[in-house]
């Protein structure tokens, strides 16, 4: 097991921003699959393995990267549209939430942290997800792909989450699981908590604040965690 300790940046912080796709839902694997389904529906061979490491970026950085094709274009927006339905009619029902995904935000509503949803989901995808986590009634502010004009790594929807609950970059943590989640909080000043759950291990999270298993271990070691309280330092063992 490997070990680091980083310092949060100063200042309380007083907003959290919570991915939801492999953050507080098993779902990377199932979206890829759908991608990989509706590609191959339009006569595109595209392995899973390539899809895989690009799940955490929405349809307009994916696309492009596995098949060349531009989100906005007709054929673009047909495959899109076909992952949709398979990701909703086939893989949707049949996911589970992350250990510990509805007990961390309890949490974090017991701190009194201001919470927002910035994921690079579609909109009509994202109540379904929080229903599996059980968090649809647990987070009122949320943003998806439809609010930002570009995806993750871009900063957009974590530009759109801040204004929603009226925050400044340096007082919000983001809760992300894929390195595309670190790259938009450094692109918008927004410091995060990794978690390994998505897929991805430390290695692949550089810059971020912490980094843990899943969201039941930051709920164990909340005190000592950024979001806690004391010295606000981060020991992963």
């Amino acid at each position: 097991m490997s070990s680091r300790q980083r310092h949060s940046p100063s200042g309380q912080f007083q907003g959290v921003l919570l991915d939801v796709d492999g953050t507080l839902v098993d779902s990377n694997d199932a979206h890829a699959h759908a991608w990989v389904e509706a590609l191959a529906e339009h006569g595109l061979d595209v392995p899973f393995a390539k899809v895989r490491p690009l799940i955490g970026m929405g349809g307009d950085k994916l696309l492009p990267a596995v098949a060349d094709i531009r989100e906005d274009t007709a054929r673009g927006r047909s495959i899109t549209r076909r992952r949709q339905e398979i990701f909703k009619g086939q893989y949707l029902p049949e996911l589970k939430p992350c250990r510990g995904a509805r007990e961390l935000v309890l949490r974090l509503r017991r701190e009194g942290f201001k919470l927002a949803v910035a994921s690079s989901a579609k909109e009509d995808e994202l109540e379904g997800l929080l229903k599996v986590c059980g968090a649809e009634d647990l987070i009122g502010a949320r943003t998806s792909s439809d609010d930002a004009d570009n995806s993750k790594p871009d900063p957009d929807i974590l530009h759109a989450a801040l204004r929603r609950i009226g925050l400044a970059a340096d007082k919000v943590v983001l809760l992300g699981d894929t390195p595309y989640d670190v790259q938009a909080g450094l692109r918008a000043g927004v410091a995060v908590i990794a978690f390994r759950c998505g897929g991805w291990d430390e290695p692949e999270f550089e810059g971020a604040l912490a980094v843990y298993a899943d969201p039941a271990d930051l709920v164990a070691r909340f005190d000592s965690s950024p979001l806690g309280i004391g010295d606000r330092t981060e020991s992963e063992a």
